[in-house]
């Protein structure tokens, strides 16, 4: 499914973070992987061809150290502009960022991760695990929304098959419901998500990673956040509305939430 890989490398130490991931996702997926780095400022034709030649030779070092093959390319504008036109003209399938503005959360909001977070027409994944081996663990939230459903199809078949994924569905009840109300809720809840992962995973393929779930009774974030810190996945997935990341609906306000501040690698699909 994933054929093409682009990873947009600003030459940061976060960039190289992500690098690695690319380049071991592109190797599993035995798929063309695309290195882009984005000129801000104003350059002459001069400068912009001595630029190609280093950034050439300094990220056609780093995918070879990666073990991978890469594509390299040099362009220049705004580069959230510039990625968004690559990602509809090059058929990408995956868009690979690292972490901006990392120990500053608070400058995350309209940044260039925020804006390619709202408007990519691919999949996104904030790489931010120094640990470049193939993920081992990862966990979906999935609720009934067809974004949510993208974000396990996606999940699925981006892991190895020696993988670990788990599907696991908040479930908040009222505090004013009586005990027993709030257990045959929660049972009603537990048949409804069974009915929907049969279902979805009969379009998955049969060669993928272990497919489990789980409700979990709680509040959305919190009880994300307590499952991550117990289970501590590689990867977390998250679908996003088509209003975008930032709309305080279920999944979108969790995808900024995340984003903000990723434990793991995150993965955003529409």
């Amino acid at each position: 499914m994933f054929k093409h890989i682009l990873i947009a490398h600003d030459l940061s130490h976060q960039a190289d973070v992500a690098l690695r991931r690319a380049a071991q996702l592109a190797n599993q997926h035995h798929a063309r992987l695309t290195l882009l780095h984005v000129v801000e400022s104003q350059q002459s034709a001069s400068e912009l061809a001595s630029l190609r030649t280093a950034a050439e030779q300094v990220l056609g070092r780093l995918a070879s150290f990666n073990h991978c093959e890469a594509d390299v390319r040099l362009e220049q504008g705004k580069p959230n502009e510039i990625i968004l036109k690559l990602l509809s003209e090059e058929n990408v399938d995956l868009l690979v960022l690292g972490a901006h503005h990392k120990n500053q959360p608070e400058l995350f909001s309209g940044t260039n991760l925020d804006r390619l977070a709202r408007l990519s027409t691919v999949p996104v994944l904030l790489a931010v695990n120094e640990d470049g081996q193939p993920y081992r663990q990862a966990v979906v939230a999935i609720d009934f929304s067809l974004c949510a459903c993208n974000a396990l199809q996606h999940a699925y078949q981006l892991l190895p098959s020696s993988a670990e994924l788990l599907a696991l569905n908040i479930f908040s009840t009222s505090s004013r419901l009586a005990k027993r109300d709030a257990e045959e809720r929660l049972s009603m809840q537990r048949l409804l998500i069974e009915q929907l992962m049969a279902d979805e995973s009969s379009r998955l393929p049969k060669d993928g990673p272990q497919l489990k779930h789980e409700v979990m009774p709680g509040t959305l974030s919190a009880s994300l956040d307590e499952l991550i810190a117990k289970r501590q996945p590689q990867l977390l997935a998250l679908g996003r509305h088509n209003r975008g990341v930032l709309a305080q609906a279920l999944l979108g306000s969790l995808a900024q939430h995340y984003l903000n501040k990723a434990p793991c690698d995150v993965l955003l699909v529409r």
